[in-house]
């Protein structure tokens, strides 16, 4: 289960910030744009977003991806009040719907009355949720045979100068974000269970992570 003071955590953090999201991440958040355009939906595709913030991506792929039906969770209000502006600004409220869940709990039939997804994808988001692992394998549940998760986040920093990691380290912990370096080894765990890990990259002297997973018959 998520941590009951996350929610008025992240409504405090957000309150403010969300109104300059979208152009001050823009500069850091890197790889954001590789993960939307890999994510292929098949025609008819359900393509969910775990944490979708100001839902800056799912407008922006939906755009890219017209053959599909975008879908967003988040657990801030206050991002989520940001997000139903921006979608309703796009004109795509066909084809993007937002609610408010916990990634380690979430229910698409509640949520949305829908069975699953196609693709679930992460961007910044895993290193904002204290159980990550948990919000991993909720993902992967509700995902059918052949769907795919895809995530980009911050790496491990490790062919960085030390100097830029440290800074960049305690610049994140004020924000309450952490890189979550575990990440390839818990997806080499996960596919173990049935799945594959397609994709591994650590661009930009691993600053940043990008990952696809594909799960398997047996997932």
């Amino acid at each position: 289960m998520g941590d009951p003071a996350a929610p008025d955590l992240m409504d405090r953090l957000y309150r403010h910030q969300r109104h300059v999201y979208d152009l001050t991440r823009k500069f850091y958040l890197l790889g954001r744009d590789r993960l939307i355009d890999d994510l292929a939906p098949p025609p008819g595709g359900r393509v969910l977003e775990v944490g979708c913030g100001t839902a800056r991506n799912l407008v922006h792929a939906a755009r890219l991806w017209p053959q599909a039906t975008f879908y967003g969770v988040d657990l801030s209000h206050e991002m989520l009040a940001t997000a139903r502006r921006t979608v309703g600004r796009s004109g795509l409220q066909g084809r993007i719907r937002l609610a408010r869940a916990d990634a380690t709990s979430f229910d698409p039939a509640l949520s949305f009355g829908v069975p699953g997804f196609s693709r679930i994808f992460f961007s910044y988001s895993l290193s904002m949720i204290p159980a990550w692992r948990d919000a991993l394998a909720r993902a992967l549940h509700w995902l059918p045979a052949g769907g795919e998760l895809h995530i980009v986040d911050f790496g491990g920093q490790e062919h960085l100068p030390g100097w830029f990691r440290a800074g960049l380290r305690r610049w994140l912990a004020w924000f309450h974000v952490e890189p979550r370096e575990g990440l390839e080894a818990e997806l080499a765990a996960l596919a173990v269970g049935g799945g594959a890990l397609c994709c591994l990259d650590r661009p930009h002297g691993g600053y940043a992570q990008y990952a696809v997973f594909r799960r398997g018959p047996t997932g």
